[in-house]
């Protein structure tokens, strides 16, 4: 779920992609799969992991058979940051990170 120029890359792969959709279809796409109990692996670009789609706030919080992970704009890879990334940091501190970049 994300932009056409994003998801063109991933419909080349044979991925079913939703782009430039609104996030109440979203919502609705997420909602269907969750009442459907699918298992499914669901990417959303990073900045619609911030819009208003109340069902991603509920897969996060609940679990469940459906993982959603964010993937960078393309405009922005070079400053993408995950947010386990920054969970990493926060609970073990910079150190672990930059003593790992050396391997």
């Amino acid at each position: 779920m994300g932009s056409s120029a994003l998801m063109d890359g991933f419909a080349l792969l044979g991925i079913k992609t939703y782009a430039d959709e609104s996030p109440q279809k979203m919502n609705a796409v997420l909602s269907e799969l969750n009442r459907n109990h699918e298992r499914a692996l669901v990417y959303v670009q990073q900045d619609l992991m911030q819009a208003d789609i109340p069902m991603i706030s509920q897969l996060h919080n609940h679990g469940g058979s459906i993982l959603i992970c964010e993937i960078p704009h393309l405009e922005n890879v070079q400053q993408y940051q995950p947010a386990v990334e920054k969970l990493v940091r926060k609970v073990l501190g910079t150190s672990v990170q930059e003593s790992n970049h050396g391997q």
